[in-house]
């Protein structure tokens, strides 16, 4: 797993095409990853086509990537599979509600990753796309989901044609917290986001911005309440029209 330390998100490919043989291959270890009872709550609805990719992009907000990318995965959260074999077996399934969701959003997005890595060993480049949960409805309806199906993460996949320098993370010290979760002192905080808020680029997005500090870029901007709320009642629709919720 070197390549886990080195890896960035590309988001631009070379014409080589992603042969099908090899994202199957990949699509089918990474369903080794942990599973809520080896149900496999997901699918993977995978886009080559540029007819289906053009309508998928405004979805993401028109991102090039969507477009450009020889391949676009959307994986979902699924229970609708799981259910039908249910229903065929005799018996009834009691999964239209929020915890069957969330199951489903795990196992996904556990899936998402182990995918994610396998492609990084392959020399694959991929992007993943985070407004996937921001217009839900939209890829429901091009990508003609069923009910208790719900799209919770997009890759783009191809070849890389670039080479971008790896961004920032924060040290273990933030994140990691020994036998009880311990609150931030204003001194931790200063001392864990010193790196992130010295960096050019930031400091540089707050000037063409007009913020004070590089927090406000992200809720002032990036990350808004209005949107935040709009985005939220959008998906909780999502989750009552596909039957996840009453």
């Amino acid at each position: 797993m070197k390549n886990l330390l080195t890896r960035t998100s590309i988001r631009k490919y070379s014409d080589k095409p992603v042969e099908e043989a090899l994202l199957d291959r990949l699509m089918n270890e990474a369903a080794r990853t942990q599973t809520m009872g080896n149900l496999q709550l997901y699918s993977v609805v995978v886009t080559r086509s540029d007819e289906m990719k053009r309508k998928l992009a405004p979805a993401h907000f028109n991102q090039p990537m969507v477009t450009e990318a020889p391949v676009v995965l959307t994986i979902c959260a699924d229970f609708h599979r799981t259910s039908v074999w249910a229903r065929q077996r005799k018996a009834v399934p009691g999964y239209n509600n929020f915890l069957s969701f969330v199951n489903g959003a795990i196992d996904a997005l556990l899936y998402t990753q182990t995918l994610c890595n396998l492609m990084d060993e392959e020399g694959l480049g991929y992007c993943y796309i985070g407004t996937t949960v921001y217009m839900p409805q939209m890829i429901i309806d091009t990508l003609n989901l069923p009910q208790q199906v719900v799209p919770l993460a997009t890759l783009t996949v191809g070849w890389p044609a670039e080479k971008p320098q790896q961004t920032d993370r924060l040290p273990l010290d933030s994140f990691v917290h020994r036998e009880t979760y311990h609150d931030y002192t204003a001194d931790d905080i200063n001392r864990y986001y010193q790196l992130k808020e010295s960096l050019e680029e930031n400091q540089n997005f707050c000037k063409i911005n007009n913020k004070e500090t590089l927090a406000q870029i992200f809720t002032d901007i990036r990350y808004t309440k209005k949107d935040n709320e709009a985005m939220s009642a959008g998906l909780m629709e999502v989750l009552r029209k596909q039957g996840f919720m009453e």
